[in-house]
C-alpha cells in the first residue's frame, strides 16, 4: 500500500504545567487500552473481505455484495457518478433541455441523485429545473475575490438566487440551472474554489477552528490539517474516486481550540490535540453523527497519531469504512454501524491494517484541551495573537446572505481586514486581520446595523437549517419562522446569557437541533380545531464543549403557533430567564 505521509512543523508545545490532569479533557482517551473489552463480537473472517473493487480507475461494489442493496447504490453501480466531472460528462448534460433529461431514467439519476458528487442537489419539489450547489470551505477560510465570484453567480437568479451559510463552515448557493453549471465550475477553479464531492456518499467539509491562527489561546492552528484532508479527499479539485463510493456521507473536523468550536462529538472522525512522548499529534474519536432513526457522539477509537500522520490515518479510516460498510438500508449505513458490528477493536484492528506501516499507537493521556474551560463568545471585535490587530465575529441572522450583502461583506474584508473572510458552524462570519486603528471606522459601517456584532442574546445562538423554502425533504419552514419566534420570546422575556436554539425542517436533523439548548424538529401536527397545521417536536438539554451531550425531546409535536408560550416558559424554568413584566415592575 502507497504511504501518504506529509511532514508539519511541530507547534510549541505548551506548559505542561497549565494542562494538570484537574483540567484536561480525557474524552478521547479510553479508561485502559490492555485487552479488548469482554463481549466484543466476534466476526467471521468473510465479514471481513472488501466489498468494492478498483476497475478503470473507480471503486465499484463487487457482484457478489450486491444483493440486497439501496437504490442509491443501484444508481452508482448503474453509472459512475464521479465521470461527469472527470470525464466532463456534464458539458453533455448541460445542454440537454431538462424536460428532455426527466424523460430518461438514466438522466433523470444524473440530476438527481449523480450530480451531488458534483455537489449540485436539484430542487425538484420546491425549485424544480435549479440546483442548489455546495462547496468545499475547509475550516470555513475563503476570500474577498471569491465571495464575489459567488455573489455575481447567484445575482443573475434574481430572487431564486440566495445563499446560506451552512452549519459545517461552508457556502451553499441557490437558484442554479443546468445550462450555467460547466461555466460555473470553471469560475470556481479560477478563483481557488471546488464544489467537488461535498454531497451524497463523499466526506463533507472538514471543520476546524473558526480563529485559527489568530486565537491567542489556540492549541494548534488547525488550517493547515483541514487544507490537506480536503486536497486528499478531493485529489487537489481534480477527483478522488476512492474515497467517493462511500457508504454514506462522512464527517471530520481538526480541533485546534479549547473552546471546541468545531463540534467533534458529532463528526466521524475528530482529531483531539494531544502530546505524546513529547511529540505533538492527534487521539482520534469516531462515529458521531446525526440521522433520523439514530443519533451517536463520537467514541475513542484508542489511537494517537503523530502531525504528520493526519491524512494516512484519515485514508485508512475512510478505506475501511468503505471496504466494510454496510450498503443496504440508508438509515443504517453511516460509519458508527460498522463500528458497532466489528466492535471498536475490530474497527480499529482494520484501520491499523490500512496504515501504511500497518501500525496505529495507543492514545495518548495528553490530551490539550482543557475540561473546564468557559466557550468564548466569538461575536463582536476580539484582540488577535498578532499585536495590534483584531478579528470582529458578525451575526448573520439563521445564515441567509444576498448577492448585495455577500459584496459588501468582502468589502469589509477588504477595507478594513486582509480580505478574507471565515464561515462558522453557527452560521455567522468573523473577519479577521483589522488594524486596531481601523476598529472604530468598522463598527460605524451602515451594513453592521443588519450583520450586528452584538446582536440580541437569543439570536446570538439562533440556528436553522433551510427548510420547506428550498429543501424537498423540510417538513416545516424554518428561517423566517425561527427569526419571528425568536424576536416574540424576546419582547416576553429578559436573559442574561445566551440560550442556543436550533431549527431543522426534518428528522434528518441538518440544523443539529440535538446539541442545541431548546431544539425545533419539523413536523406535522393538529391545531385545537383537528386542523393539520405545521409543527415541532421540541428538544432539550443539548450541551457542546468538553461536557458535550445530546438533547432529548422534550415534547412532541407542538403546534408552531403554540411555540412562543412553551419556549417562554422553558427558558424562565430552565434558563434563568425573567418575563418583562415582571422586571419592569422589580424596576
Amino acid at each position: 500500500m502507497a504511504s501518504f505521509t506529509i511532514k508539519f512543523l511541530a507547534p510549541s508545545l505548551p506548559n505542561p504545567a497549565r494542562f494538570s490532569k484537574s483540567t484536561v479533557k480525557l474524552h478521547a482517551t479510553p479508561p485502559s487500552v490492555a485487552a479488548p473489552p469482554a463481549g466484543a463480537p466476534e466476526v467471521a473472517a468473510e465479514r471481513l473481505e472488501p466489498r468494492v473493487e478498483e476497475k478503470d480507475g473507480y471503486w465499484i461494489l463487487k457482484e457478489q455484495f450486491r444483493k440486497g442493496i439501496n437504490p442509491q447504490e443501484k444508481v452508482k453501480i448503474e453509472k459512475e457518478p464521479m465521470k461527469l466531472f472527470m470525464e466532463n460528462g456534464i458539458e453533455e448534460l448541460a445542454k440537454i433541455p431538462i424536460e428532455e433529461i426527466d424523460q430518461s431514467k438514466l438522466t433523470k439519476d444524473d440530476i438527481d441523485v449523480r450530480l451531488k458528487w458534483l455537489g449540485l442537489f436539484h430542487r425538484r419539489k420546491n425549485q424544480y429545473g435549479r440546483f442548489m450547489m455546495r462547496l468545499k470551505l475547509p475550516n470555513g477560510v475563503t476570500t474577498s475575490a471569491q465571495t464575489r465570484y459567488l455573489a455575481s453567480v447567484i445575482r443573475k437568479y434574481g430572487e431564486e438566487g440566495c445563499a446560506d451559510i451552512t452549519t459545517r463552515q461552508n457556502w451553499q448557493i441557490r437558484g442554479v440551472v443546468l445550462p450555467d453549471v460547466p461555466e460555473i465550475l470553471k469560475g470556481l477553479a479560477e478563483v481557488g474554489l471546488t464544489s467537488l464531492q461535498s454531497g451524497m456518499d463523499n466526506v463533507r467539509n472538514p471543520v476546524g477552528n473558526p480563529l485559527a491562527g489568530i486565537d491567542p489561546e489556540e492549541i494548534v492552528d488547525t488550517r493547515p490539517y483541514t487544507n490537506l484532508l480536503s486536497q486528499f479527499i478531493t485529489g487537489n479539485s481534480r477527483g478522488n474516486p476512492a474515497v467517493s463510493n462511500l457508504p454514506r456521507k462522512w464527517n471530520p473536523c481538526v480541533v485546534g481550540s479549547h473552546d471546541l468550536y468545531e463540534h467533534p462529538h458529532i463528526n466521524d472522525l475528530a482529531y483531539m490535540p494531544a502530546t505524546k512522548d513529547g511529540r505533538f499529534g492527534f487521539n482520534l474519536l469516531v462515529g458521531g453523527f446525526f440521522s433520523a432513526k439514530r443519533c451517536d457522539e463520537a467514541i475513542p477509537l484508542d489511537a494517537w497519531v503523530p502531525a504528520d500522520d493526519v491524512v494516512p490515518v484519515c485514508k485508512a479510516i475512510l478505506e475501511a469504512f468503505r471496504d466494510l460498510g454496510f450498503r443496504g438500508n440508508r438509515q443504517k449505513c453511516r460509519m458508527m454501524w460498522l463500528i458497532d458490528e466489528l466492535g471498536v477493536e475490530g474497527f480499529r484492528a482494520e484501520v491499523e491494517k490500512r496504515m501504511p506501516q500497518q501500525q496505529l499507537e495507543r492514545a495518548s493521556p495528553e490530551d490539550l484541551v482543557q475540561k473546564q474551560w468557559e466557550r468564548r463568545d466569538y461575536l463582536g471585535v476580539h484582540p488577535q495573537k498578532q499585536e495590534g490587530y483584531s478579528f470582529i465575529g458578525l451575526h448573520i441572522p439563521v445564515g441567509r446572505v444576498q448577492a448585495d450583502d455577500m459584496d459588501e461583506l468582502a468589502r469589509l474584508a477588504d477595507e478594513y481586514g486582509s480580505g478574507e473572510i471565515r464561515l462558522t458552524v453557527e452560521q455567522n462570519i468573523i473577519i479577521p486581520n483589522i488594524e486596531n486603528s481601523k476598529i472604530e471606522a468598522l463598527l460605524k459601517e451602515p451594513v453592521l446595523s443588519t450583520f450586528s456584532p452584538d446582536p440580541p442574546i437569543l439570536m446570538k445562538g439562533l440556528v436553522a437549517c433551510t427548510g420547506n423554502q428550498f429543501c424537498g425533504q423540510a417538513i416545516i419552514e424554518t428561517k423566517a419562522r425561527s427569526l419571528k419566534i425568536t424576536e416574540e420570546v424576546q419582547r416576553q422575556v429578559s436573559l442574561t446569557k445566551p440560550v442556543r436554539m436550533h431549527w431543522t425542517g426534518c428528522p434528518n436533523t441538518c440544523g443539529q437541533v440535538q446539541v442545541a439548548d431548546i431544539g425545533f424538529m419539523g413536523c406535522l401536527t393538529r391545531d385545537k380545531n383537528g386542523k393539520t397545521v405545521e409543527g415541532a417536536d421540541v428538544f432539550l438539554g443539548g450541551r457542546i464543549g468538553s461536557d458535550s451531550h445530546l438533547g432529548e425531546v422534550y415534547k412532541k409535536a407542538v403546534p408552531c403557533d403554540d411555540l412562543v408560550p412553551l419556549v417562554v416558559d422553558l427558558l424562565v424554568n430552565n434558563f434563568g430567564a425573567v418575563p418583562r413584566e415582571r422586571e419592569e415592575t422589580e424596576d
